[in-house]
């Protein structure tokens, strides 16, 4: 609304600190943020400051002027709010709500729907679980390979599209283990393997290569999944050469 980024992770901390140290004062922690800098961008505060002087402001209020609070009445109240409400709406959404695909109608009707019955923060979780549900059913899908066979007689699938527990089951059924030849190759140059479920596939895959009496082999996988496949065993040879440099998901984060 005013065109400039804040530091959104400090005012996090910040109110995450506020609302603990509310609790021990027998306080109700809570978020008034959006209230708040709605009211403050409309009256045409710009600066930390007028954050700063709404909160000293509602401090002293509660603390000292508790008796003129109780004079509002309670329909004028009703009223801020509704003014409130009718600032923060994304009105803008009525006109593109027929142009944008289904899922995302979905999603914002739930988390409007969430929010009324629950609160703010419920909602927001349940639409971010949802939104990456969908994000993980759509890409499944994507997955595919381009076949070709080398001068050698080795038979190449070159993997297009994101391995990861969504498409597990579209990258298994990509390979003919019973027409294949003895010697097959898998490039992962387009691939990206994502998290365990795309290792175990890996390997359940090779493991029926091996059972059919064939070779497999792998090119261009990254050093985190050449780890994780130690099941794999002997059967699998790994191009140390033109393996791209690449991670995949861990708990563990790189400073």
């Amino acid at each position: 609304m005013t065109g400039t980024r804040g530091k959104g992770n400090r005012e996090c901390v910040a109110q995450g600190a506020s609302n603990i140290v509310s609790g021990f004062f027998g306080a109700m922690g809570g978020c008034a943020m959006i209230g708040q800098s709605m009211i403050n961008i409309n009256s045409g505060g710009r600066g930390r400051l007028s954050g700063i002087t709404a909160a000293i402001s509602l401090l002293l209020f509660i603390l000292f002027f508790s008796s003129l609070i109780e004079v509002i009445p309670l329909a004028a109240l009703v009223g801020v709010m509704f003014m409130v409400v009718i600032g923060t709406f994304e009105w803008a959404t009525f006109r593109v709500i027929r142009k944008i695909p289904k899922a995302d109608t979905f999603v914002i009707v739930l988390v409007t729907v969430v929010t009324v019955f629950t609160d703010l923060a419920v909602a927001v979780i349940i639409g971010v679980i949802v939104s990456a549900l969908r994000f993980a059913w759509e890409h499944a899908a994507h997955i595919n390979a381009e076949k070709s066979v080398e001068e050698s007689g080795s038979k190449v699938y070159k993997v297009n599209g994101p391995l990861f527990f969504g498409s597990v089951s579209h990258f298994l059924e990509l390979f003919d283990t019973a027409a294949d030849p003895k010697d097959v190759i898998i490039d992962f140059a387009n691939s990206r393997v994502c998290d365990h479920s795309a290792i175990e596939a890996i390997d359940t895959l090779a493991e029926r290569y091996v059972a059919a009496g064939k070779v497999l082999h792998l090119r261009h996988l990254s050093l985190e999944c050449k780890q994780l496949m130690k099941r794999a065993g002997d059967m699998i040879e790994v191009n140390l050469i033109e393996d791209p440099e690449y991670h995949i998901a861990s708990d563990k984060l790189d400073s």
